[in-house]
């Protein structure tokens, strides 16, 4: 029998918030910004993801760009500290009990998100889960650049990324035989294309579709 695929959204699903959200606020708390004109603008990109508008390029373009110049060392030197202040307390207990439910079954689990691979390949360890599929951000030479390698993993880009992943495979993997966990309307694609859909803590529109679509509604909120 195939391996199932446990697939599972980041942000507002595993984690009790947005981890790109937090991303700029740490880099406020840092000093490493204008606090006035960055959370102005991390606010207003965080109600674009809201309202299924997002400009992937633009969003990470602004959200990397003031570590363009750091070193490998020196960013994960910064993300270490992110991970401490900010997304610990946001690792939700239940969440990690349901990845390692998954896990305990056989299936192979996968954390699937628009956030930038920057941010989440810690995230993505701290709830010990080996494959990543995000928004892959580009690196010349060890230094980020701010633009995106391939298709944003954003909305459709997501069932894109995937396929690009399975294929890359040599496991007998498939859409056919996966679990789909998410809180986001802008996850409505792979959440069809999945055999199993979940609603986790979902946004209004998810719930009232989920309701419509009679898909199983999931609370990992303690």
């Amino acid at each position: 029998m195939a391996q199932r695929l446990a697939l599972f959204d980041l942000d507002n699903t595993l984690l009790e918030g947005d981890s790109d959200h937090a991303w700029g606020e740490f880099l406020i708390n840092r000093g490493l910004v204008d606090e006035r004109k960055h959370r102005a603008a991390n606010d207003q990109f965080y109600k674009d993801y809201l309202d299924e508008n997002l400009d992937m390029h633009a969003y990470i373009a602004f959200s990397l760009d003031p570590i363009l110049t750091y070193t490998i060392n020196q960013r994960n030197a910064l993300l270490a500290d992110f991970m401490k202040q900010f997304i610990e307390s946001m690792i939700l207990k239940k969440a990690q009990a349901l990845v390692n439910a998954h896990k305990s079954q056989g299936d192979l689990c996968i954390i699937i998100t628009a956030t930038s691979n920057v941010i989440t390949m810690p995230i993505a360890e701290a709830f010990k889960i080996n494959n990543l599929i995000a928004t892959e951000a580009e690196v010349e030479k060890n230094f980020l650049t701010g633009k995106i390698v391939g298709v944003p993993c954003y909305q459709q880009g997501k069932i894109e990324k995937l396929k690009q992943w399975l294929a890359s495979q040599s496991h007998n993997l498939s859409l056919d035989n996966s679990i789909f966990y998410s809180d986001s309307i802008n996850d409505l694609p792979l959440l069809e294309a999945a055999e199993e859909a979940i609603a986790v803590d979902p946004d209004g529109k998810l719930l009232q579709l989920s309701r419509e679509r009679d898909w199983e509604i999931l609370s990992l909120r303690d």
